[in-house]
């Protein structure tokens, strides 16, 4: 049965805070009017103007809880029914304009309990709209209800006075089982997150996590919404509990509950038709339109939901998109593109720069009897066609898995891999180094797109795009000798008399350094990758194993000529000497910052302490180890080397150093090469010309190989590279 309270019309508009939740000697309005602001400068109507508003069909209980503020057009208010305290900032004889909706200031055709508008707004025929304070030049058109409660959390994981802690907002990211949840809060970053749901058997850090969270929020009753200056709301259904900011625009939204837009004239943001969008927190800049369903969510800065995109339990990081598919329980890190109706994500923790294509159905496919599988796949994961995966599985960065149904468990923990099913063999393949081989521009072209897409306006938290670095790096250290060690064991099961006195890394570094031609025509299998009996076939095991060489060093050459250039020194040894300290070492990533394992242990180590004590101090700490970053990573680079080439730093000589240098020109060049040669199929294979009677409509269609800006691009850095790589020999040779 519905329970209808019936109450006296004078106290419409009254008693909005219960008298047990107001602190001693405090009112209804005490929390009301520190919102405001500016509480002065109001007065009571004349006699004449409370004439003309009667005239003009307007209503209230009481016309002395109307307060305004001069300059005050009475003309500009017809056809409202006021309850409760109303103040109304300046009206003058003015109308807005905006995406060619014009509108006079005013309030016109409106239900309107106990608010406060600022200057010169617009309101008109708002159906039912009580406890919201509306900024100056803020327009609403068109609005059924605009509604704030007592305990309004605006999308906040906190409880306020009074509530149980089952009404308490938790986002269940990574995991269906809730094992995970978090608190969501305006502001909250991905690397929260990821700290938040790994860490969960450390109940201390766990306690302060959520500690942090309840401190970031006043948990008093009487709160109202807000409508921030010059945002604009038209053709909506339902707003409850949402504080907007300011230089939003809304329209068309179905139901808009529980929500934080984080908007500002800086980094505006839009919702639009059909959209509904429930305990949640739009971050600055992010747009939702088309028919978007979004509950218990996060959306990081200028990320984009669009055409019936659909986010339940999930967090998406900044610069992402997702249009039509479906997300569930997932954490996403910045840069993430989903286009595709048919396509769906659970449960999965993907580390950025990531990219779903049509029919791929991640996590769709339980293999338990209970909801609790998981996937990680680090930067640059790329799930091809129709691919379907189960949980639980690992990827490291730059997987690309092509069209099939992958039936079993992965752990692929060799990057820059292409994996495929091999049905006629009944086996899986993995080429490690595809991308560099078959596919550079688009690799390549990759890092150009997310750094031009990063909009954010604050860039103090430094977001890694190049595909090298530390975590890609160690990974490839991981892969050589995951490589050797499977090469030395196909040897000695294709030659079981041979090479008897080596282990298989051994045996397999040797072949693989001397004898690739011979590695060549083994058939080399890779364990511990699928669960499942069928054996993992490595391909082109020899030229990965050189690839991971050359890129290791490459990397450490351009790092040390980027330190050099930044820092000259005057001679080796001081600049050799700027690196005593360098390590290798594990990485993690952070919400697409990398930091060194050790940071990541200090921050945990200093929360549990209370050295840090509040979720801004953590993000300064991660502001901290951005600017860290630069140098750090140069030490990693050249650590990796070292440890490649099994060496120590005091071995280093400028003999040596000149050697990388050379030959990570050459690399370069290849590089370089290869970009051109994997964009150029695009342009002469016979398929793709089919198409086109002439190579003109080719030309204009596709656009010319030759004036392809990308490459041209590339060229250029390429050619400042060498350059720069020379000067730095020749600095070498000159000390």
């Amino acid at each position: 049965m519905n329970i209808i309270k019936r109450s006296s019309i004078g106290s419409l508009g009254f008693g909005f805070v219960d008298p047990k939740y107001l602190p001693k000697g405090k009112d209804e309005y005490y929390l009301r009017n520190r919102q405001l602001r500016k509480t002065h400068g109001y007065r009571t109507l004349t006699k004449q103007e409370i004439r003309v508003l009667e005239k003009n069909d307007n209503s209230a209980d009481d016309w002395k809880n109307i307060k305004v503020m001069d300059p005050f057009e009475v003309g500009l208010i017809k056809r409202c029914s006021f309850f409760g305290l109303i103040r109304i900032g300046k009206l003058e004889p003015v109308y807005h304009e905006f995406n060619n909706l014009r509108l006079p200031a005013g309030l016109y055709h409106s239900t309107i309990i106990s608010c406060d508008f600022g200057d010169n707004v617009v309101v008109d025929n708002v159906r039912f709209m009580s406890h919201y304070i509306i900024g100056n030049e803020a327009m609403l058109v068109n609005i059924h209800e605009i509604a704030t409660t007592d305990h309004a959390k605006f999308g906040n994981g906190v409880v306020k006075v009074g509530e149980s802690e089952t009404v308490r907002i938790w986002m269940e990211v990574a995991n269906e089982n809730t094992g995970r949840a978090v608190l969501p809060f305006k502001g909250m970053e991905s690397g929260d997150v990821w700290i938040w749901s790994k860490y969960r058997d450390d109940e201390v850090l766990m306690n302060k996590l959520r500690q942090f969270t309840d401190d970031l929020f006043d948990v008093r009753r009487g709160y109202y919404g807000k409508v921030g200056e010059r945002s604009v709301i038209k053709n909506c259904h339902i707003i409850k509990d949402v504080w907007v900011g300011s230089d939003a625009y809304i329209k068309g939204a179905n139901k808009l509950k529980n929500l934080t837009i984080d908007s500002s004239a800086h980094a505006s943001v839009q919702i639009g038709e059909g959209t509904e969008m429930v305990n949640g927190i739009v971050g600055p800049g992010c747009r939702a339109f088309y028919g978007v369903k979004a509950v218990r969510f996060i959306m990081g800065a200028y990320s984009q939901l669009k055409y019936g995109a659909r986010l339940i339990n999930s967090y998406l990081g900044e610069n992402s998109t997702i249009s039509c598919c479906e997300v569930l329980n997932s954490l996403i890190y910045p840069g993430h593109e989903q286009h595709h109706n048919n396509s769906f994500l659970c449960a999965s923790v993907l580390l950025g720069q990531s990219n779903l294509a049509a029919g791929a159905t991640i996590g769709s496919n339980h293999n338990s009897r209970s909801a609790d599988g998981e996937l990680v796949a680090g930067r640059g994961f790329w799930p091809g066609l129709c691919v379907s995966l189960k949980h639980n599985s690992r990827f490291a960065s730059y997987t690309l898995l092509a069209k099939g149904d992958y039936s079993a468990e992965l752990d692929v923990d060799i990057p820059f891999a292409l994996v495929s099913n091999d049905y006629s063999r009944d086996r899986l393949t993995l080429m490690p180094g595809y991308w560099f081989f078959h596919n550079l521009y688009a690799l390549s072209r990759n890092v150009h797109k997310y750094k031009q897409r990063d909009q954010r306006t604050d860039t103090r938290r430094l977001i890694e795009y190049d595909f090298l670095a530390p975590d890609t790096v160690n990974e490839m250290l991981h892969a050589l000798h995951r490589i050797e060690e499977a090469v030395g064991m196909a040897y000695r099961n294709a030659y079981p008399n041979k090479k008897k006195g080596l282990d298989p890394s051994t045996l397999g570094r040797e072949l693989l350094s001397n004898d690739p031609k011979a590695v060549s025509q083994l058939s080399v299998i890779l364990s511990g990758v699928e669960n499942s009996p069928r054996a993992v076939r490595l391909l082109k095991s020899e030229q990965a194993y050189d690839l991971f060489q050359r890129l290791i060093v490459y990397h450490a050459v351009s790092q040390l000529i980027q330190r050099w250039n930044d820092k000259p020194a005057k001679g080796f040894l001081s600049f050799r000497d700027r690196f005593k300290k360098s390590s290798g070492g594990k990485w993690k990533n952070i919400g697409g910052q990398l930091m060194p394992e050790w940071a990541v242990q200090q921050l945990l180590r200093r929360i549990r302490q209370g050295t840090i004590g509040d979720w801004p101090a953590i993000h300064a700490y991660y502001d901290e180890q951005s600017r860290l970053y630069p140098r750090q990573k140069a030490e990693h680079a050249l650590a990796s080397a070292l440890q490649m080439k099994g060496m120590k730093l005091s071995a280093l000589s400028k003999s040596m150093l000149r050697t990388w240098v050379e030959e990570a020109v050459e690399t370069r060049v290849w590089m370089m090469e290869m970009i051109r040669q994997s964009r150029a199929k695009d342009h002469q294979q016979v398929f793709r010309k089919m198409l086109y009677d002439t190579q003109e409509e080719m030309d204009k269609v596709v656009g010319k190989f030759s004036e392809n800006a990308f490459i041209r691009a590339q060229e250029k850095e390429a050619e400042q590279f060498v350059h720069q790589a020379r000067a730095f020999t020749k600095w070498l040779g000159s000390k």
